[in-house]
């Protein structure tokens, strides 16, 4: 089997240039994505079509060989699969009805690997059709994430809905996410198994809780999850990504079991190169910077490999790519971090 650098990364080598990929790499940056979006009666029918799900993975791999691939799908399939009313708004975002009281009690996991059962074809037929030498990487939503959504039945700025409910109604929280994190194991490991080489939790509202509602939140089920697969398939490789979380990704390896941690853009690199130390990360360029142009790219690109490039290192960005980034520069971002003639 061809070498699977950011596996090789997550083991804790370091290689020169470090291996590259971008969260949401497969998007609507890229025209042939936008094209192929059209052709899908709705955004969830598009997740759960295994050609067009394909397609999409496939999409950035072709135009810049990254060294990962990542399932294209969303988190909040969960939510769906546990039965909830997930739509999405264009130009808005997901929607769906908001927890109401006993709604908790109600939910049922019994069916969420059979309602999942095109995301795993999906894996499968990426493996098939992948670069030996492509890593491809399955994921999550973190169980506090998911959450956020369940309870506001949309998303907000600041998540206050839901940390008024995780006060007001502590013990219905703690439910909920021991459900969301058993599920998430569940679906993890049938990803792992239908042929993805690495599994990523996304906890992208990490960032809006306080010291103890973060241990509680969003350590307590990540850990939950970790555990659950690793007894399941030992030796798993597992990424998280604690966005905003600031301070508290000091000993979020090592409390949650996580092989890497990926790094949002806010996090200085001084404290970065601290948590290296500790194991594998992963990041972490502001997203803007590829739509601010080449000049900017090699200003963060410089400034992130010197301090990181040296140790066991995953390049990308500091959270995913958005739409009105350039394609042209990430094609040029790609080149710089690898030494090529990027001109």
């Amino acid at each position: 089997m061809a070498e699977r650098k950011i596996i090789d990364v997550m083991e804790g080598k370091s290689i020169s240039p470090p291996p590259i990929w971008v969260m949401r790499q497969a998007g609507r940056y890229l025209p042939e994505y936008r094209e192929l979006r059209k052709s899908a009666k709705s955004f969830l029918d598009f997740c759960y079509t295994p050609s067009m799900a394909v397609e999409a993975t496939m999409q950035p791999i072709r135009r810049y060989d990254f060294d990962a691939a990542i399932l294209f799908s969303d988190i909040l399939v969960m939510p769906d699969a546990l039965g909830r009313d997930v739509h999405f708004v264009t130009g808005e975002g997901p929607r769906m009805t908001p927890l109401a009281e006993g709604d908790v009690d109600r939910l049922t996991t019994e069916n969420v690997l059979p309602h999942l059962a095109p995301v795993f074809e999906t894996v499968s037929t990426l493996r098939n059709n992948l670069p030996e030498k492509t890593t491809l990487l399955g994921f999550c939503g973190a169980p506090w994430t998911v959450a956020t959504y369940m309870i506001a039945g949309r998303g907000t700025n600041d998540q206050a809905p839901s940390r008024l409910f995780m006060y007001k109604q502590p013990q219905e929280l703690a439910k909920l996410l021991d459900i969301l994190a058993d599920a998430s194991a569940e679906y993890l490991i049938a990803q792992l198994d239908a042929g993805a080489d690495a599994v990523k939790i996304f906890d992208s509202w990490s960032g809006v809780l306080d010291e103890f509602s973060f241990e509680m939140n969003c350590i307590a089920p990540v850990r939950r999850i970790v555990d659950k697969v690793r007894a399941a398939r030992p030796g798993a490789k597992i990424i998280a990504f604690p966005k905003g979380a600031g301070h508290f990704y000091r000993g979020y390896r090592e409390k949650t079991g996580v092989d890497m941690i990926a790094l949002d853009w806010t996090i200085p690199l001084s404290f970065a190169a601290e948590l290296q130390k500790e194991g594998p990360v992963q990041g972490n360029l502001d997203p803007l910077r590829v739509v601010a142009g080449k000049s900017s790219i090699v200003e963060g690109v410089d400034r992130i490999m010197d301090a990181l490039a040296s140790g066991p290192f995953v390049f990308n960005l500091g959270h995913g790519i958005t739409p009105d980034g350039n394609p042209d520069d990430m094609d040029y971002l790609v080149r710089y971090v690898r030494g090529e003639n990027a001109s």
